[in-house]
């Protein structure tokens, strides 16, 4: 499969990471990874050793390990190919544009285009694939938890509200329940709790 574009920050903010952080900023980095390409054998072992406790992200987790366990580098590509490069009637296409306006290329990727030039975000060359595909989107709010990505307080939160809270659930809920998906249905079940719980955190907070 071939990666996904990874748009690129030139800055770093160099802020302090706090535990919370880092672990939200691992769970989008790891959402941004499986919808970028399918998982090879080793990625689809460290999934299958991913553990479980009492709470919605634990049996998320937990889910996503079981359905790891069940799953080998072939039936993974094959999940992959039929649910986002297939020529079936339940291909998902999980771009903001299309979830937002039925269309790519529409005006929520010339918004994004314009917050990526306020943070310094540059594209890598040779790819053709828009920019508001879920998994850069969750690469750049890694990058932004982290502190890899420059920005002022609360940009995360501003990019979550602005650029994934409007759809990205919706695309997460499609992928749980995708007929022909077992480890992927998984991955869907876990974006939804992580973007639930993101939701409810930066409501509390504001």
């Amino acid at each position: 499969m071939e990666q996904m574009p990874k748009p690129k920050s030139h800055v770093s903010s160099h802020r302090v990471v706090d535990e919370i952080d880092r672990a939200r900023a691992q769970e989008y980095a790891l959402l941004a990874v499986l919808l970028s390409r399918s998982p090879d054998t080793g990625l689809i072992g460290r999934l299958a050793r991913l553990r479980g406790d009492a709470s919605r992200l634990g049996a998320a987790h937990a889910d996503l390990a079981e359905a790891a366990a069940r799953a080998d580098e072939a039936s993974a590509a094959r999940e992959y190919f039929e649910l986002f490069a297939g020529l079936g009637q339940n291909v998902l296409l999980p771009y903001a544009s299309h979830y937002l306006t039925g269309s790519l290329y529409g005006r929520p990727l010339a918004g994004l285009r314009e917050t990526f030039q306020l943070l310094g975000i540059e594209r890598t060359g040779g790819h053709s694939e828009p920019e508001d595909h879920a998994a850069i989107l969750c690469e750049i709010m890694a990058g932004l938890v982290r502190g890899d990505i420059a920005g002022p307080a609360g940009a995360d939160r501003e990019f979550f509200e602005v650029h994934l809270a409007p759809w990205v659930r919706r695309f997460f809920v499609d992928l749980e329940n995708a007929k022909s998906a077992d480890l992927y249905a998984r991955v869907g079940s876990l974006g939804r709790t992580f973007v639930d719980i993101e939701t409810e955190a930066f409501a509390r907070s504001g």
